[in-house]
């Protein structure tokens, strides 16, 4: 079921996703990205809505990326305490929230050297395990003696996190050059090695193993030290490790935008929109946002993940349904990349992501239905607080998010 989702959510998700962020990210290529998107089509509410909740899930997810750079760790350390583990969580989220300081220019640098290095690893491991291919990578469909439904659920919110956010880019727009042109590349591009990535080390592991039962976070390290040997081990463990830096980087990059977004918009307090003197980065948004990160990297990968998917989800049906009221409401609005496929294909675009989502959240668990809605009504309940706290205050208008 694993592989089954690594080759089928893109279709319903980021192959999605992202022809929506290249459509509106060349067509209103704004800092904040998507948050105003959904303003522009839905009005202060929704757009206000689409921005907390997506703050709010980039806390967990660099908790998520902090916490997965530690547990790697453990390949070396195995007798790591938990201090220790919390502590390098610590230390990693405090040079992630220096270089996204520094600026996008040094965070995009950091990234494309980070991501290089890892993909040379997943490369290698997939020769070698291919040469030892001995096992049906497919069987079992899900572990036996477990509720398949439960499988499905946990697995689906596991596919949403990897496969999800191909929109975040759009909050950093106004700091990329050329964005009506460098989006849509950029997102052709990464798709496909995104696919590639996830299934083809996975699919040859097991097909060379044939131990799915052994499988558990972190044991990328392990498959590979069995497949290639201790150098292949380290190797991958290095890159994994790696991974979890570039992608808590990509985390600080993107979400510390949507908070100084929304503070010039009103809805925060000013002191978020400060830039750095040197760097021109809204340096008090990210201290905030990384301390925040800091504070969820004590829970464990599992909680963390569940919590994200139900926020992740709602920011996407937004940002999806925000592309075609937008074609609705400003039919004449440039479009230098457009969604392909006339009706058919906006229709598939926003009906894609709304049906996996639905199916995502009709099989979560105890643990997600109980805090799922709690962390999205968070949200309607910050809007009234801030709205009566701005009460006086010059309100916000729709234009400003043009």
């Amino acid at each position: 079921m694993t592989l089954l989702f690594h080759l089928l959510i893109p279709f319903f998700l980021s192959i999605p996703v992202s022809l929506v962020a290249a459509e509106l990210t060349t067509a209103i290529p704004v800092e904040g990205g998507f948050y105003r998107w959904v303003r522009i089509g839905y009005g202060n509410f929704w757009g206000f809505l689409a921005g907390w909740w997506n703050w709010c899930s980039s806390f967990v997810l660099g908790g998520v990326y902090a916490v997965l750079f530690s547990d790697y760790l453990r390949f070396f350390f195995p007798s790591m305490q938990l201090w220790e583990h919390y502590a390098v969580s610590l230390l990693l989220i405090a040079l992630m929230a220096w270089i996204n300081i520094t600026g996008i220019q040094m965070a995009g640098a950091v990234a494309t050297v980070l991501e290089l290095f890892i993909l040379l690893p997943v490369a290698v491991l997939c020769l070698i395990a291919a040469t030892k291919w001995r096992h049906n990578p497919f069987l079992p469909l899900v572990p036996p003696h477990v509720p398949t439904f439960q499988v499905f659920g946990v697995g689906l919110a596991l596919g949403l996190w990897l496969y999800a956010g191909y929109e975040q880019m759009s909050s950093v727009a106004e700091e990329v050059d050329n964005p009506q042109r460098s989006y849509p590349i950029a997102l052709a591009i990464v798709i496909p090695i995104s696919i590639a990535t996830y299934f083809l080390p996975t699919l040859f592991s097991l097909a060379a193993l044939g131990n799915w039962q052994d499988w558990k976070t972190g044991y990328f390290s392990e498959a590979a030290k069995l497949i290639g040997g201790p150098w292949l081990g380290f190797w991958m463990t290095v890159a994994a490790a790696v991974t979890n830096i570039s992608l808590l980087n990509a985390t600080v990059l993107t979400g510390t935008r949507m908070p100084s977004a929304m503070a010039e918009d009103g809805y925060f307090p000013s002191s978020l929109t400060k830039k750095h003197s040197r760097y021109g980065t809204p340096w008090i948004a990210i201290l905030l946002s990384s301390a925040i990160h800091a504070l969820l990297a004590v829970l464990n990968l599992g909680q963390l993940i569940k919590a994200y998917a139900w926020l992740r989800i709602a920011v996407t049906v937004l940002t999806v349904l925000s592309a075609w009221r937008i074609r609705q409401t400003q039919p004449q609005l440039a479009r230098p990349f457009r969604i392909p496929g006339g009706r058919a294909g906006l229709f598939y675009v926003v009906a894609a992501p709304i049906v996996v989502s639905v199916v995502a959240l009709l099989g979560s668990d105890r643990f997600s239905l109980l805090w799922g809605p709690v962390a999205l009504a968070l949200g309607p309940l910050a809007y009234g607080l801030l709205r009566a706290l701005r009460a006086g205050r010059p309100q916000v208008n729709q234009s400003s998010a043009l």
